[in-house]
């Protein structure tokens, strides 16, 4: 009784700090890529976006795995994989609605 007292108080808090670690680092973490990978999937022709990179543009044409984004009022176009999208823009008028 007393040998699984003390490997109880060895690794009890161990253990309690890997659960801390779990729920204050790794969760939160799957959550965001969650988000973002649904926020990928939803892409569509039209969509304002800003690329990892800093780059803003507009979709003109989305395929399996890219997209080909138009960036400026030139009409310059960037094929881009989806994974490079870092977030879409949303136009105050559309928070209001």
């Amino acid at each position: 009784m007393g040998d699984m007292n003390q490997l109880l108080g060895a690794f009890g808090p161990f253990v309690l700090m890997m659960i801390a670690f779990y729920f204050l680092f790794i969760r939160p973490q799957k959550k965001r890529e969650n988000q973002i990978k649904e926020m990928r999937e939803n892409l569509k022709v039209g969509d304002e976006i800003i690329t990892i990179g800093g780059i803003k543009g507009t979709i003109v044409l989305i395929k399996e795995d890219y997209l080909v984004l138009e960036t400026s009022g030139n009409k310059s176009r960037i094929d881009l994989m989806k994974w490079g999208v870092n977030s879409v823009v949303v136009d105050k008028e559309d928070l209001k609605s």
